[in-house]
This record gives structure tokens, sequence and C-alpha cells, in this order.
């Protein structure tokens, strides 16, 4: 009998450990763009050591979201939990509803607004999990007012691994 491979092994324990980190779901979101989206770092890739990156976003009913773009060393993926959120494959502007999910690979164009306006929120992963958290923050302070300059906002980018096309 033959089994897929496994990746190396993590843990050398015999006996399991007690390491488990709860998220409570009347935790306040930890960022808010001057659109009115919410997200919730659900897990970090701090908290993950590394392996993912988990975030719920919240859509207020104002249209939002990034345009097309593309990371070279992370992958993305989006799962719709209610309304409707309009996601580019690449080619073009989809709309998922409730349940749909669409995995992008490194180098894959896309993007995702809330384009109908409606109340609507998702699940947001990276992996592997890279440190996420300064770019939300970052660009809700621009959403605010904070102003970059275009050298700024390049680096900003780079160093965020976030390709504009």
């Amino acid at each position: 009998m033959s089994f897929p491979p496994y990746p190396p092994t993590r843990y050398d324990g015999e006996t399991g450990e007690v390491d488990v980190q709860l998220r409570r779901a009347d935790t306040p979101p930890e960022v808010t763009y001057s659109s009115g989206v919410t997200v919730d770092y659900l897990a970090t890739g701090a908290s993950t050591g590394g392996d993912f990156g988990l975030y719920r976003w919240t859509f207020g009913p104002g249209e939002s979201g990034p345009g097309p773009h593309f990371h070279r060393t992370i992958t993305e993926s989006f799962y719709v939990l209610t309304g409707a959120v309009s996601l580019y494959n690449g080619t073009t502007w989809i709309e998922a509803g409730v349940g749909d999910f669409l995995h992008v690979p490194p180098g894959g164009v896309h993007g995702f607004k809330n384009i109908l306006g409606e109340p609507a929120s998702m699940l947001l992963m990276f992996t592997p999990g890279a440190p996420r958290e300064d770019y939300f923050e970052t660009l809700a302070a621009v959403s605010k007012g904070l102003e970059l300059s275009d050298e700024e906002r390049a680096e900003f980018y780079l160093r965020h691994d976030n390709h504009w096309v």
C-alpha cells in the first residue's frame, strides 16, 4: 500500500501538547478602512509559525477593494461567507457568492472588490504566512489621509510583494 507523501515531521513528541489559540467571535476587528471595510486577524503568519495567515474581510455598503495585482512569494485564497464579492480571475471580474472559493498561486493576477455595494464578508488566506498586517494597517491609514511619496509607495508595495498590473 502506498500513501501520498506528507511534509517533513515538525513535532517529535510522543504525547502531544496543549498549544491552541482561540480568537473569540466578539473580538473587535484590528483594522477599519475609511470605506467601512473591517479586517479581523484570525491567524497571522506570526501566530502560525509562518504557515499561513487567515483574515476575515467585512465589506460595508460602499464599493471597495484592490484592482488586479499579483504576488511573487505567496498564494492567496478567498472564501465568500456572506453576500457577494467580485473576484478578478486574471481575465475578468466574476461575482462570487456564499460558499464560492478562489485560489490564486504565486504570479496569478487577481483582485477583489465589493462592486455591488451591498454588505458582504469573506475569508482571505495567504500561504505561507507573510506579515500582511503592516500592509493592511498602512493602507487603512492611507485611506484616512496618510500621504506617501511616490518613492515611499513604490517601496511599500515592493516590500509587501504587491505588484499592480
